[in-house]
């Protein structure tokens, strides 16, 4: 706290810092001048092809809508006319922008979403016709870690039937909650109702009194169950009609129109060393400050990734890893190959081009991204297709599955 608060001060003022660089015991002294630092919301916004745009969003705050809505613009102008949003790992945030934001795809008159409660008054949210990307194909990427605000996005798209909704059943936060203030500045949160989608699906997953420790675990839990593998357990969720009278399931989080399964190739233990103890990144950066001027001379991110993927890389932070404790596992090193170097590539190139940058180098290899491109290509991610359920038709190849419970018909496989 007291470091926070010596590095605050008026815009344009000065600060200097003593910077001590991983192992070197030497501190470099720098003047940094004070100034404003843009923490974007939408992480990512760019061309995927010629014709699907692409947008990650991290979280719904408070100037997540006027960010959104520039990058639809921005897209657009490129000739996107189709567009993948990505809220993996989104966790929420604000109802009003999460409203505003899919108002954009909807038509005049279709719910949103609605809170409800046994003392509290039905609250309805509909979509009032002003959006700008009505026509356009969407397809929503979702995973366990998808929340809230992500949810009722999500949710509003796949039960008025305006897109496809693919990945991971999502996380099942959704209830609306009022503080109550007390005269010692203390204050407690009250439930008072929940969110609900179109369709009626609650949001919210279940949760029982006294067992607070199961319902933090419940993604761990969802984990060892093979809940990010495979779809079954889409066979103890309840099944809700859409406009169009397509089957959803619900009750517990945003069950995906095509699930498609945690990517796992090349994670294995070695790996996951290297991840968690921060190596990769470490590396990433000390790779950066080495050849800097080199570097730096590149005019793209795309021409930086192509030299890049054609140096040592992962023999570099293997040997990097090892002198920090980690011994190479040459078995697992070549099994992981390509994800260290697609990992280390886009590093690299965020460190020169920034965030958008790891972006679009990251996800060229990333199997939802090519599901949904796939997907929107074919016309499967268009309103009518949606209603008539042609993305159960494609072709083989693909490792996507549709979570449809055993009561209702056999799971497709292709």
């Amino acid at each position: 706290a007291d470091v926070l608060q010596k590095l605050r001060g008026e815009k344009g003022s000065e600060v200097k810092l003593g910077i001590k660089r991983n192992d070197d015991t030497k501190l470099i002294d720098i003047t940094v001048t004070r100034g404003d630092i843009p923490m974007n919301s939408v992480q990512a916004a760019y061309m995927q092809t010629n014709t699907i745009g692409y947008i990650k969003v991290g979280t719904f705050g408070f100037n997540t809508f006027n960010e959104f809505i520039s990058a639809l613009s921005k897209l657009k102008s490129q000739g996107a006319h189709s567009f993948v949003i990505d809220l993996r790992g989104n966790s929420g945030g604000s109802l009003e922008i999460v409203v505003a934001m899919v108002n954009e795809f909807l038509h005049k008159g279709d719910l949103i979403v609605y809170a409800d409660g046994r003392n509290f008054p039905r609250q309805d949210s509909y979509a009032n016709g002003s959006g700008t990307s009505k026509e356009d194909d969407v397809v929503i990427l979702i995973d366990e870690l998808s929340a809230s605000a992500s949810e009722i996005f999500a949710g509003a798209i796949q039960d008025n039937d305006r897109g496809l909704v693919m990945g991971r059943r999502s996380f099942g936060k959704g209830l609306v909650q009022s503080q109550r203030n007390f005269p010692d500045g203390s204050a407690v949160r009250l439930t008072v109702a929940r969110y609900y989608t179109p369709s009626g699906r609650s949001i919210q997953r279940k949760y029982e009194k006294g067992k607070y420790d199961e319902y933090e675990l419940e993604a761990l839990n969802r984990y060892m169950q093979g809940d990010y593998v495979n779809s079954d357990t889409a066979s103890t969720l309840i099944p809700f009609k859409t406009e169009g009278g397509r089957t959803v399931f619900g009750g517990d989080g945003i069950m995906p129109d095509v699930f498609i399964a945690r990517d796992t190739i090349g994670m294995n233990s070695y790996f996951n060393t290297i991840a968690n103890k921060d190596f990769i990144q470490e590396y990433a950066v000390t790779y950066s400050d080495m050849h800097k001027h080199k570097l730096s001379e590149f005019q793209s991110a795309e021409d930086l990734a192509r030299h890049l993927y054609k140096q040592p890389l992962l023999m570099n932070l293997v040997s990097y890893a090892d002198n920090k404790g980690v011994r190479p596992r040459p078995y697992y090193i070549e099994e992981s190959r390509k994800l260290f170097e697609r990992h280390l590539v886009a590093y690299i190139v965020r460190n020169f081009f920034g965030e958008e940058s790891y972006f679009s180098v990251y996800m060229q290899d990333d199997v939802l991204m090519k599901n949904a491109v796939d997907f929107i290509e074919r016309g499967l991610a268009k309103p009518e297709s949606v209603v008539q359920e042609k993305y159960k038709s494609i072709s083989l190849g693909l490792r996507v599955s549709f979570p449809v419970p055993k009561e209702f018909g056999s799971l497709f496989y292709v």
